[in-house]
């Protein structure tokens, strides 16, 4: 990993909150001109630090209000097993987020969904029909008091 100096943080911190500012908007926040300022974004695009852009959508505004965090427990652990269950998520639009856990919990899912019979519907004709899972926990989110995809750079 190349270490990243000040312009460049500058850069991927008005980025994250704006990647739609033209490169001269981007060049007067960050105090270059605009042909090293595209220089270094493409650079950073290049070296993998900028993966892609995207609209944010709010997930209520397309009748998705419901978010749920699932605490999913494995019968085994091995690395198959592993496998075999985040291939099946991965392929689940409705699982925006998951991580392979330590502790208790092998895995950690966010998912969305319409409504409670939405995600009812989710669960039993998708989660339960896995193998090789133990335990189902799910956590119902009441609101949303941070959220944020812009690292501290």
């Amino acid at each position: 990993m190349q270490t990243l100096d000040m312009i460049d943080r500058k850069i991927l911190a008005a980025l994250q909150i704006d990647s739609r500012l033209t490169m001269q908007e981007l060049a007067d926040k960050v105090g270059l001109s605009i042909s090293p300022c595209h220089r270094r974004v493409k650079l950073l695009e290049q070296r993998g630090v900028i993966s892609g852009y995207m609209a944010l959508v709010d997930q209520k505004a397309v009748g998705l209000p419901v978010s749920v965090f699932i605490s999913i427990k494995l019968v085994r652990q091995k690395e198959e097993d592993l496998n075999r269950f985040a291939k099946a998520i991965s392929k689940w639009d409705e699982v925006l987020e998951c991580y392979l856990m330590t502790g208790n919990r092998d895995y950690l899912l966010r998912v969305v969904a319409a409504d409670l019979a939405s995600y009812e519907a989710f669960l039993k004709n998708k989660l339960t029909r896995l193998d090789g899972i133990a335990s189902i926990e799910s956590s119902f989110a009441l609101s949303q008091v941070k959220y944020s995809i812009a690292l501290p750079v």
